[in-house]
């Protein structure tokens, strides 16, 4: 979906695709058929955007064979689909039983990662339409903030000990290559792809304010944000005060994800906590977070938070739980939609845009409580047309206008 700020700019809004599993390409082609179009269709809109989530091997395949890259941007046209940005965070196994610690893996002082994220931006050159000429990847904000083992992901408790700092540096190295290799690709192509570390509980790069030293340290204008606000909202961050201090560092916010955390105002009521028990499940982490007078608090995950007194209940929590942004948890829980309301505003809101890239990213629909899961694959075009259709809403509530 496209809108023209009033500033005359184009704001691209997709959805991510890593809500449906797909680790080969022609698992992807599934998804355009079986999902991607039949949300296009509820929309009522001759062209919709998606956020491609392309595995390891689907990637693979498209960089490597020049016919399928071709094919596939067939594909694309034929069902009324478009792609201006990749999701590339997850390199693989992100339809696992079991994701939890794994997502971090390749993390970038690993060559798998920079060869991988060059291999997206690649695809991406290949898949932008006609008139656009500038994409973007989203990617791991550097690593996770411990060592991990790297195969496979622990179930157990993580080492406590800080990454070490000679990998922190291998990853700042391996952003600059590519720049490097994005620059070379522009040059190339006539096409600009840019890349936007993606802060998120737990890594090294946390918050916003956790990007601007290493984004800064780079300086380079195809390496910069993707600002999550879901993972915005569960580290407490206020977005206008994130967002000036990533403007007024130089800092490109290369996308945004629309996406919004699980709220609990009064996590000390055992009928609250009851009601987050139901949503902490074994696929992915679910960090939790409480601000203190003393700062941010937090566990890996929501069980961990649950059980006993690891983090203070006298102030309302919030977990890295992706709910569906038309939807609202039951009382007596909610969501940060409101974050993501702020977040906008300031984002495209403006007299020019922050960002042109947006996605919602609601990854976790098979992962609610059973009873608010979708049943079947209209369910889930039903769900997330009509997230959506509440994020068109509020982009023409801040004064743009979709286009056809």
């Amino acid at each position: 979906m496209r809108f023209r700020h009033p500033d005359g700019t184009t704001v691209h809004l997709a959805y991510c695709t890593n809500v449906h599993p797909a680790e080969t390409l022609d698992g992807v082609l599934a998804q355009l058929r079986d999902h991607c179009e039949p949300v296009r269709r509820r929309l009522g809109r001759d062209r919709l955007g998606i956020g491609l989530w392309l595995a390891k091997d689907a990637a693979h395949a498209l960089v490597t064979d020049p016919s399928a890259l071709r094919a596939l941007r067939t594909e694309l046209d034929r069902r009324g689909l478009e792609v201006v940005t990749l999701n590339g965070f997850p390199y693989q196994g992100f339809g696992a039983e079991e994701v939890k610690y794994r997502v971090y893996r390749p993390d970038w002082a690993d060559p798998e990662r920079l060869d991988h994220t060059t291999a997206l931006a690649r695809v991406l050159a290949g898949l932008l339409p006609d008139d656009v000429t500038e994409g973007s990847v989203s990617t791991l904000p550097l690593a996770w903030r411990t060592d991990l083992p790297p195969h496979p992901s622990p179930t157990g408790p993580i080492p406590a000990g800080p990454l070490p700092e000679d990998r922190v540096e291998s990853g700042r190295k391996a952003l600059v290559t590519l720049a490097e290799r994005l620059d070379a690709l522009a040059e190339l192509t006539g096409r600009s792809i840019r890349v936007g570390l993606e802060p998120e509980p737990g890594c090294v790069v946390e918050t916003t304010r956790d990007a601007i030293a290493p984004l800064t340290a780079i300086a380079h204008d195809r390496i910069g944000i993707c600002v999550d606000t879901c993972h915005l909202a569960t580290s407490f961050e206020d977005p206008q005060t994130a967002l000036d201090a990533l403007t007024s560092a130089g800092i490109p916010v290369v996308k945004s994800q629309l996406s919004a955390a699980l709220h609990a105002e009064h996590p000390h009521l055992p009928e609250v906590r009851a009601a987050l028990a139901a949503f902490d499940e074994p696929r992915f982490l679910h960090q939790t977070r409480t601000a203190t007078a003393a700062g941010l608090r937090g566990t890996d995950d929501l069980g961990e938070a649950l059980r006993g007194d690891s983090l203070p209940d006298a102030g309302p929590w919030r977990a890295h739980f992706h709910v569906p942004l038309h939807a609202a948890p039951a009382a007596p829980l909610t969501s940060t939609l409101p974050v993501l309301k702020a977040a906008l505003a300031r984002l495209v809101g403006g007299p020019r845009p922050l960002t042109r890239h947006l996605e919602v990213e609601t990854y976790t629909w098979q992962a609610l409580p059973p009873e608010l899961r979708p049943r079947g694959r209209s369910q889930l075009a039903d769900g997330i047309a009509a997230e959506l259709a509440l994020a068109r809403d509020l982009l023409t509530d801040l004064g743009l206008k979709e286009l056809p």
